[in-house]
């Protein structure tokens, strides 16, 4: 009994980093799902001046939504991948607990290894999809600029 005690107190101190990784992640969720908000709001304002607005002003509204569509797209893939790492990362805590109370499970410790490296990489293809979504953000800026 000592034992097992002794070994699921291991596995729980393992499992603390990917539990602090999936905490990150959601807090980057939550900064991506503000950004799709804000990005659909400004879309809704832009198409409502659509129908008032003249030819010049048309061309300029349709450069802004094709803008904001590759924005909102770049940002639903950062978002699609973070929440394929938290899955990941869920899956990485589950197989250590599986490997650690289970006497009768296999070995799965390249497994569990593999799995969150495809977490990582995951992770850094939603924060790079992320920047790049950013970087446009800020390269469309006017402060006021004709």
């Amino acid at each position: 009994m000592k034992e097992q005690l002794d070994a699921i107190a291991h596995v729980i101190q393992l499992a603390i980093a990917p539990v602090f990784l999936l905490t990150g992640i959601g807090a980057l969720l939550g900064v991506m799902m503000q950004r799709v908000a804000r990005i659909i709001d400004r879309a809704r304002t832009v198409e409502d001046q659509l129908p008032t607005a003249d030819e010049q002003r048309a061309h300029a509204i349709h450069d802004e939504l094709r803008t904001l569509s590759r924005r909102l797209r770049l940002v639903n893939r950062a978002v699609t991948l973070c929440v394929l790492a938290a899955l990941l990362v869920c899956g990485v805590i589950g197989g250590l607990f599986i490997t650690a109370y289970y006497a009768w499970s296999p070995d799965l410790t390249r497994v569990v290894a593999t799995v969150f490296a495809a977490a990582l990489l995951s992770l850094i293809a939603g924060l790079l999809h992320f920047l790049r979504e950013v970087y446009i953000a800020t390269a469309t800026l006017r402060f006021g600029v004709k």
